[in-house]
């Protein structure tokens, strides 16, 4: 099988390269090598025909479907950035760069395609209250941020709260310009199914890290902070109070999602959008993260700043059951193992 990897020389976007080589498949990969993904230019994936280019731009997309069977999106601009200065560049990458695809998509006739969706297009993640049951807590506040009140409160009765897992039907609420755009690209894709009987399925990634992350820049994710840190011999800054839970999955076992899905498209009904929580299973605090790789890699111990970024959230962790039921993915590398792997591997950039 042919299949378009948009972003496909970037963290994610490389492993599922490797991961379609392996298979038999054969890979084209259309990368703009933005620098806020690449401070250098990365080597052109071995086995993979490359075409640069923005997937903003009609021409380049036409060039780049020629033959293809399928389409894996993972071209995307990442992270909270630098503020809400940074909404045009998100909304331009993600989500122009989503509809031009796709338009290109319908031209060409190719009508499988699996988008690279996440789990911040929930927000807070599952709470329930001992007197009122499942609850869905507001944003938090800056003075509650500022008082070091991090935990959501049930509000009806101000009780604490339990945090849970998510499931796939849980009600959409992004809290930030970045999962605004994840969660437009969704709706996209799922109305480019209906109007032509595409195939669509998105995978809600959750904190995916591993070998290839990119160095520290505003729009890095926590991993690749910490990791970049103890590299420079520095402690990993821990904000909040550490206590923010997570599901940290390996890259690998997300570029099996990826290739296992690219396969079972062809099967599903014309029309379809579906999404899938693709983690681990294993929730973690983010201070567990940044103590596992600080040991593994012999640096210095974390440190808990108690600093805040308004839009990130406290608990937000993944019901990754029905990809596993319906399609039999299972996340094959450990928090402990892929964490002492990750504290010995490069960083992109380095």
């Amino acid at each position: 099988m042919r299949v378009l990897i948009t972003g496909g020389a970037g963290f994610i976007g490389s492993h599922i390269v490797e991961a379609l080589t392996a298979g038999g498949h054969e890979p084209v990969v259309l990368d703009a090598l933005l620098p806020t993904a690449h401070q250098e230019a990365p080597a052109e994936p071995d086995g993979a025909e490359w075409i640069p280019g923005d997937v903003r731009d009609p021409d380049t997309v036409r060039r780049a479907l020629a033959g293809v069977d399928a389409v894996c999106h993972q071209a995307a601009m990442v992270g909270l950035g630098k503020g809400f200065a940074d909404a045009p560049a998100y909304v331009s990458c993600n989500d122009l760069g989503t509809a031009v695809l796709l338009t290109a998509m319908a031209e060409a006739t190719v009508r499988d395609l699996v988008l690279a969706g996440s789990m911040v297009v929930y927000g807070e993640g599952r709470y329930d209250c001992a007197r009122h049951g499942t609850v869905r807590p507001g944003p938090r506040t800056v003075e509650d941020l500022e008082a070091g009140r991090f935990e959501p409160r049930c509000q009806r009765c101000g009780a604490e709260l339990e945090p849970g897992l998510v499931g796939e039907d849980t009600p959409a609420d992004p809290r930030n310009v970045y999962a605004t755009t994840k969660l437009a690209q969704e709706h996209l894709a799922a109305a480019w199914a209906r109007t032509t009987g595409g195939r669509t399925v998105s995978l809600r990634y959750h904190n995916v890290y591993g070998p290839g992350m990119p160095r520290d820049t505003p729009y890095a994710g926590v991993a690749s902070l910490f990791r970049s840190a103890l590299a420079r011999g520095e402690a990993p800054a821990v904000f909040e109070d550490g206590g923010q839970r997570r599901d940290f999955v390996h890259v690998r076992d997300v570029a099996a999602a990826n290739a296992l899905v690219i396969e079972t498209l062809a099967e599903r009904p014309g029309g379809s959008f579906t999404a899938y929580n693709t983690g681990s299973g294993e929730p973690h605090t983010v201070g567990e993260m940044a103590k596992a790789l600080a040991a593994a890699h012999g640096g210095p111990l974390p440190k808990v700043t108690g600093e805040f970024r308004l839009g990130d959230v406290r608990h937000i962790t993944a019901d990754s059951r029905r990809l596993k039921a319906e399609l039999g993915w299972r996340p094959e590398i450990g928090f402990a193992e892929g964490m002492a792997e990750f504290a010995r591997s490069g960083l992109r950039g380095g």
